[in-house]
């Protein structure tokens, strides 16, 4: 089972071919390793065990009958518990919306279906995506696969443990604030934040709309290149890249970093140099991100979700009680002034890649934290407590570019992501010049997935 688990999507799908493996055994194995481990991970909301039995059983006789497959025909992927899957409940991470049951299957997911996908369940995910942790009042919280005593980050977190201690082949995320980043960097998986609007979710949930994005978890990035595809309907089959021009920012706005972090980002830099790239040393425009996320954001809440308030306060987070109790408060010229500064904001980002093709900078400002205690300090100096660990994902949400965090070391035995930033709509770019860093920093995927024993879970 170790070894089938192990293998990437290409592995998987060359193996269906040649009939040396079939998707019902496969997919048999990642239920069993489910059942084995996640009693101490909590990484799913909801096993889709009979779902995903059935979808594998078809993949298995188009293989059979040597019928044209799809892109992840026979492929076990997790859904993260945002998106409806028909006659799935969809909890959005609420107590509220636990027995909600999906009539249809919203955009991405009718994507991965058609492509063949067999979906091994929800995962979990902050309330109504609102909280960089993972943590809600639907049972205990998501651990992290390197320690299951801190956080997977958030909120696509569940999807991110489940990747990174090999529970599915991949997963499928989401990110408004760096939802799919900041998990993939506490995991040492790959996430990529797709451009606004090259993955819709039609029908699907609504919350940071003029941010968020759906986007690959996955532990490489070549099994990134295929969810990829078939979310946004195009090929990112790899191709070489030339010398470029890296700005690399290891403080963005002058933030403190973890000692560990910033030797990691080094690192990556001085790869990049070595690989032929130019690296600049460069301090990026971000300020005022805030002024145009934080009043939008609420916005939509008090929008989607301002009735819990009067109905069921009682069954919602703090950090969702407090966010709606901000948007009740939110001054309407705000709001207004938030409208104005966005496209202001995304054009002056877009000029930074009319220097430079690539960005780099940390994906977080520490490795991952225990369960519930956000650092108050960072390197010596306070820190906020909302943005503090990872305050450099939502200025790129706010941009409205491409990004992404690639596993590049260690710190304090956890793993650090680099975060890679492009312009909007320069997927292939980022995925290409992922791919060569990971090639170069050799980051072992795999060194998680040993530490865990069957029906047991590893040491802290």
């Amino acid at each position: 089972m170790d070894e089938v688990i192990n293998l990437t999507v290409a592995e998987l799908g060359a193996a269906y071919r040649r009939r040396d493996l079939s998707p019902v055994e496969v997919t048999e194995a990642f239920l069993e390793r489910i059942d084995d481990v996640d009693q101490d991970l909590h990484a799913f909301v909801t096993v889709m065990s009979e779902t995903a039995l059935a979808q594998a059983t078809k993949a298995e006789r188009q293989f059979a009958a040597a019928e044209p497959a799809g892109a992840l025909t026979g492929i076990p992927v997790a859904v993260k518990d945002a998106f409806h899957v028909a006659g799935i409940p969809t909890s959005l991470g609420s107590v509220v919306y636990r027995d909600i049951v999906a009539k249809s299957d919203s955009g991405v997911v009718r994507r991965l279906r058609a492509a063949g996908s067999v979906f091994t369940g929800k995962t979990n995910t902050a309330e109504f995506g609102q909280s960089a942790t993972s943590d809600n009042l639907l049972g205990p919280d998501t651990g992290n696969p390197w320690d299951v005593t801190r956080t997977p980050g958030g909120s696509s977190g569940g999807s991110a443990s489940a990747v990174a201690a090999r529970l599915s082949a991949v997963a499928v995320g989401s990110d408004g604030g760096g939802s799919i980043r900041i998990p993939a960097a506490f995991c040492g998986v790959y996430g990529l934040k797709t451009s606004p609007g090259l993955c819709p979710d039609e029908k699907g949930f609504r919350a940071m709309t003029d941010f968020v994005g759906a986007g690959p978890m996955t532990s490489t990035v070549a099994d990134a290149r295929p969810l990829l595809g078939v979310l946004a309907g195009r090929d990112y089959s790899r191709r070489s890249v030339g010398k470029l021009r890296v700005a690399y920012c290891a403080r963005p706005e002058g933030m403190p970093v973890d000692p560990g972090v910033a030797q990691a980002l080094d690192t990556v830099a001085q790869q990049l140099s070595a690989l032929g790239h130019e690296v600049i040393p460069t301090d990026l425009p971000l300020e005022g991100w805030n002024d145009v996320f934080g009043p939008l954001v609420l916005e939509d809440e008090h929008r989607e979700r301002g009735h819990l308030l009067v109905r069921h306060a009682d069954q919602l987070t703090k950090y969702e009680r407090s966010s709606l109790r901000a948007a009740l408060a939110l001054d309407p010229a705000a709001v207004t002034r938030a409208h104005e500064l966005l496209p202001q904001y995304r054009l002056r980002i877009a000029a930074l890649f009319t220097h430079y093709d690539v960005v780099l900078t940390p994906a977080t400002a520490v490795p991952s934290f225990p369960l519930g205690e956000r650092p108050s300090h960072i390197d010596g100096r306070k820190v906020d407590q909302l943005w503090g660990p990872f305050p450099f994902a939502v200025p790129f949400n706010v941009a409205g570019v491409a990004a992404a965090s690639v596993p590049c070391g260690f710190a304090d035995g956890l793993p650090v992501g680099a975060q890679l930033v492009v312009a909007a709509g320069a997927e292939q770019l980022l995925l290409d010049i992922s791919e060569d860093i990971e090639e170069a920093i050799s980051f072992d995927r795999l060194a998680v997935v040993s530490r865990w024993s069957r029906a047991a879970a590893p040491t802290p």
